[in-house]
């Protein structure tokens, strides 16, 4: 068992240095031609850091691993949400605009109650399943997030960027090897996690809720973390709801456009948990000191997530 677990180390690795090395070519790409910084955060970096959900999920949607794909999305929305955002609020308490208190969170919680409804069928009554008229419906809606987010950025004053000295040759090579490090990394990580899950008993669920949704969610952990330490609120918190919204409306979208998944309803209570988290960021944001993450709240955030995990290792034993 040593060889498996050791590929999903050098997976992990890949997904991560896969990710830099596609943020940094995109980000030089873009400075190069002059696109502003905020343009390169909303867009490049955020589908940079989510990109190896992406890259995991269409490899275990091709692979026919339901349990993993819809594990790596619920865990990773959950670790980004209580484990990340907790971390970087405990750093330094994060402050954030009224867009992001009055509508990117309430967008963030609308997409998690909508992928509740879907899988469960509630509305058809049909057996529980993500088919392809589901994904399309949330990738429309997806596009539309993404027209706000342009239309947000119309209002931001244009920022004058640095010429960028790397060739264009560099920033491609950049861009090529970061996508195989993905695409390699994502390969090792679900062909062996689920190996890893058969020799031991422990479910697909409980593997695609931990190991694989952290080892994806190690991008956002890093660029949240180092936003905090930089007193950089707006990144910190930005980060982990952009991810949030990309991870369900067009990560699992495109998932289940590749192959209807089928929904483990053992899911409801994590998809509860990652609502019930949600709502109490909204609130916080809301109430006492407005559109401020103490640290308290931080704590509760980062403790509440420490108690989750355990709770779901101590359910396998």
């Amino acid at each position: 068992m040593i060889f498996p677990i050791l590929l999903v180390v050098i997976g992990f690795a890949c997904l991560i240095l896969g990710a830099n090395w596609l943020v940094n070519g995109s980000s030089a790409l873009a400075k190069k031609y002059k696109v502003s910084d905020l343009a390169i955060g909303l867009t490049i970096v955020a589908f940079g850091t989510s990109a190896p959900e992406l890259v995991v999920n269409v490899i275990g949607s091709i692979k026919g691993y339901s349990d993993i794909v819809l594990g790596n999305i619920v865990g990773s929305n959950n670790f980004n949400l209580f484990l990340i955002l907790g971390l970087s609020g405990l750093i330094y308490p994060i402050t954030v605009q009224s867009s992001t208190a009055w509508k990117e969170i309430p967008i963030s919680l609308l997409a998690a109650v909508i992928m509740l409804v879907f899988v469960n069928d509630f509305i058809f009554s049909q057996p529980s399943y993500l088919g392809r008229i589901d994904g399309a419906v949330m990738l429309v809606l997806f596009f539309l997030f993404l027209y706000y987010v342009f239309t947000q950025m119309k209002n931001e004053p244009k920022i004058e960027t640095a010429v960028v000295q790397k060739s264009t040759l560099r920033i491609w090579g950049l861009i090529v090897v970061g996508l195989f490090g993905l695409i390699a990394g994502g390969q090792l990580v679900v062909i062996n996690s689920v190996n890893i899950a058969n020799n031991f008993g422990v479910s697909e669920k409980i593997i695609g809720l931990t190991i694989v949704a952290a080892g994806t969610s190690l991008p956002e952990l890093v660029t949240s973390v180092v936003a905090a330490l930089k007193k950089n609120s707006d990144i910190a918190i930005g980060n982990v709801i952009g991810s949030n919204v990309f991870n369900v409306l067009f990560i699992l979208s495109t998932s289940s456009m590749i192959s209807p998944i089928e929904y483990n309803p053992k899911f409801n209570l994590d998809l509860y948990i990652l609502i019930g988290g949600t709502i109490f960021l909204l609130l916080a944001m809301l109430t006492g000191q407005r559109k401020k993450l103490d640290r308290w709240e931080a704590g509760i955030l980062f403790g509440f997530y420490v108690l989750y995990t355990v709770f779901l290792v101590m359910k396998e034993i």
